[in-house]
């Protein structure tokens, strides 16, 4: 008897509710997947040309419906083609574990110590690129630049950003709690509505911005402004407190992040 109350138990409750709770954890991932490489502008897309052919469909209006009909598969492959860089970013991302939690993250200390260096490179107007990496992991990015596996401290971020060094053009990759490498080749953005003031540094931040969720920092060295990119966005001349609030929420630290505050210029 109880061995039926317990198959009955598993068949009417809790096989359903595990079954809901896996669709909706997997619809909420791929939505935030969506948001995150801008692809979410081909499901508007479908969802319009949805509602188009719904409405004909209930209205019995034939001769648009036979045309719809008629121009579905063509539409479909048309989709594809216009959006295959979100398409490839989006199993990119699948492909490198985003749905996975990446390794360490830094610490606030070693947060402070980049921020200092960064506000001393931005007084001197010289330019840094300081990547974060998050969920997807950046081995093919570190790769294009000189291993480090440097304990993180303002002096190396000095040393690598403050003088013509063979590696102060690149990026410096900061990744399970260290700095990985230095030096780094970053993708340029695809966008084409940048504002045309910016640099190959800010180019750089925007197209890394659009393949992984990494958070970069960017000190300009025309004007030391500090800029974050992430989540295919640039956001511009942010202050130190801005940065170091932004960070903390994005990095997911304990005691910051509450009361960020949105960055003020997006571009």
């Amino acid at each position: 008897m109880g061995s039926i109350l317990a198959n009955g138990f598993l068949a009417d409750y809790l096989r359903p509710t595990l079954d809901i709770l896996l669709l909706a954890f997997l619809v909420y991932k791929t939505y935030e997947l969506l948001l995150r490489t801008q692809a979410i502008q081909l499901v508007k897309g479908a969802l319009i040309l949805a509602g188009f052919y719904a409405a004909a469909f209930f209205l019995q209006l034939t001769t648009v419906t036979w045309v719809l009909n008629i121009l579905a598969p063509g539409l479909v492959i048309a989709l594809a083609i216009v959006f295959q860089p979100e398409l490839r970013k989006i199993f990119m991302r699948l492909g490198q574990g985003s749905f996975l939690r990446g390794g360490a993250r830094p610490r606030v200390g070693q947060i402070e110590a980049i921020l200092n260096a960064a506000e001393t490179l931005s007084a001197s107007r010289r330019g840094a690129l300081v990547v974060f990496a998050r969920n997807v992991g950046l081995k093919n990015i570190a790769d294009t630049g000189t291993r480090l596996e440097a304990l993180i401290s303002s002096s190396l971020i000095l040393s690598i950003f403050g003088h013509d060094t063979p590696l102060h053009d690149g990026a410096v990759i900061v990744q399970d709690g260290r700095i990985s490498a230095a030096g780094c080749f970053l993708p340029l953005s695809e966008q084409q509505d940048i504002r045309k003031s910016f640099g190959t540094r800010h180019r750089a931040a925007l197209g890394l911005s659009e393949e992984a969720d990494a958070v970069i920092l960017v000190v300009s060295e025309e004007t030391g402004a500090l800029s974050l990119a992430y989540d295919s966005k640039l956001y511009y001349g942010l202050s130190a407190d801005q940065v170091r609030r932004r960070l903390g929420e994005l990095l997911e630290f304990p005691d910051q992040g509450e009361t960020a505050e949105e960055a003020p210029h997006e571009e």
